[in-house]
């Protein structure tokens, strides 16, 4: 009986600790998540166009791309689809999520990709462009152009050199 007892008082203290966490617990809009997040607010649409990237083997390889950009959880979560096809097959099939981070103008770019590999990684608002960098010595800038379109390159690091190896120009097409 005494372990009944003592069974009994340990779920109902752990029973109470639950109950006043979830109590604190809100899920009430949060304004300023969403208002960092509409300096992107840019990119939403649904985005046509073409670019190249350097293979390894530093042989340019050209592809049709189209983004699918939407706001998500009430604007405090922004989601980008990316699908580049070149001679009828997919070459590159991208998810990213974009969270606001806890400086103004930083971000959290989460992508996930086709092979399987995915990751967290840096991002600012800088300059009007969004920089999100996967290592120290790669980083991809999007911009809308003078024309209006996305305009997105990817750059590696060689010693302090930045070197482009992608590069892609899409109009908005909703």
């Amino acid at each position: 009986m005494k372990i009944f007892f003592k069974i009994m008082l340990i779920v109902s203290l752990v029973a109470s600790f639950q109950l006043q966490a979830w109590s604190q617990m809100s899920y009430a809009l949060n304004p300023e998540v969403q208002a960092k997040l509409a300096s992107l607010s840019f990119l939403e649409g649904t985005w046509k166009g073409t670019g190249w990237m350097m293979g390894e083997n530093r042989v340019k390889m050209t592809f049709e791309q189209e983004e699918r950009v939407q706001f998500q959880l009430s604007g405090t979560v922004l989601q980008i689809e990316g699908k580049g096809r070149a001679d009828g097959k997919t070459v590159h099939h991208a998810l990213a999520m974009i969270q606001s981070g806890t400086e103004d103008g930083k971000f959290e770019f989460t992508s996930f990709l086709q092979n399987g590999l995915r990751g967290t990684y840096p991002a600012r608002w800088e300059n009007n462009q969004l920089i999100w960098q996967p290592t120290e010595q790669v980083r991809y800038v999007i911009k809308l152009n003078d024309q209006g379109q996305w305009f997105e390159v990817g750059e590696y690091d060689a010693g302090g050199t930045w070197y482009q190896f992608f590069e892609m120009t899409l109009d908005k097409v909703k």
